[in-house]
């Protein structure tokens, strides 16, 4: 016999027995299970990556593909490590300015969901760069000291391109959360780095296309425009525009769009 919990010994023992019969599930107890059922795959997506994050993966990793299938199939231009230098310098360069896009999307447009995707491209285009050094200093050069200083030191392009390396590499080193609880405010202080980082990097494209800059022109645009976005008072302004159009849909009874 099972006591009832606020029910005192003597009057459990006279209670009559429960029926032993399996109870027949109602309609509440079934809406109950198909709400479960329906909140664990969403629970699921919760815990591992969105279509977006995958996406993301699946593209920055693209032009590595590409290139490692280039190679595989002997299908580069007539100067291989040429061709390996300015694809693997391009790729860091799109994937750097897109990991600089993200806050001021969100701040422009309300895109939250990217924001957790601004971490893998920083790091995909470090990836990129430490490709593009190490085709520079080992397949171009050999890894000669006298050769790699001759020309780090004597072509500008070099040395701002090499500059801007040396920035990327200890963001990328304290890119993960545990350096960021140790450094604390210092960490923010550290990456704002990447913005001198980029502006270095479009000054090496400029230098090294020398004829036609209008592709690293186009690029340092882009990078101008979101550094403007970083200043405090563009932010804010912005930001007002955005609850002043916000609160004149809401007005007019439209509702805002919900965050992306």
């Amino acid at each position: 016999m099972v006591l009832e919990p606020d029910m005192p010994p003597a009057v459990a023992r006279s209670s009559p027995a429960a029926p032993t019969h399996p109870a027949v599930p109602g309609r509440a107890g079934s809406r109950a299970r198909m709400a479960d059922a329906a909140d664990r795959p969403r629970a699921r997506r919760r815990s591992g990556w969105t279509r977006l994050q995958l996406a993301t993966h699946a593209a920055a990793l693209a032009p590595a593909a590409h290139l490692a299938w280039d190679v595989w199939t002997d299908n580069l231009t007539a100067n291989p490590i040429q061709d390996i230098t300015a694809r693997t310098g391009k790729t860091a360069l799109v994937l750097l300015v897109a990991a600089l896009a993200v806050t001021p999307l969100n701040t422009l447009f309300g895109w939250r969901r990217l924001i957790p995707l601004r971490r893998p491209l920083g790091v995909y285009a470090f990836l990129y760069a430490l490709q593009h050094f190490l085709t520079f200093v080992w397949l171009d050069y050999g890894l000669d000291p006298v050769l790699l200083e001759e020309a780090i030191f004597e072509k500008k392009y070099a040395l701002v391109g090499f500059g801007a390396f040396l920035i990327l590499l200890p963001l990328a080193a304290t890119s993960t959360a545990g350096w960021m609880r140790r450094l604390g405010k210092r960490w923010k202080r550290l990456h704002r780095l990447v913005y001198v980082a980029a502006v270095l990097v479009v000054v090496h494209f400029v230098w090294l296309v020398k004829a036609d800059v209008r592709e690293p022109l186009a690029y340092g645009a882009v990078v101008a425009a979101l550094l403007a976005l970083r200043v405090p008072r563009v932010r804010e302004a912005v930001a007002r525009r955005r609850l002043g159009s916000a609160s004149r849909r809401t007005a007019r009874g439209t509702p805002p769009p919900p965050p992306r």
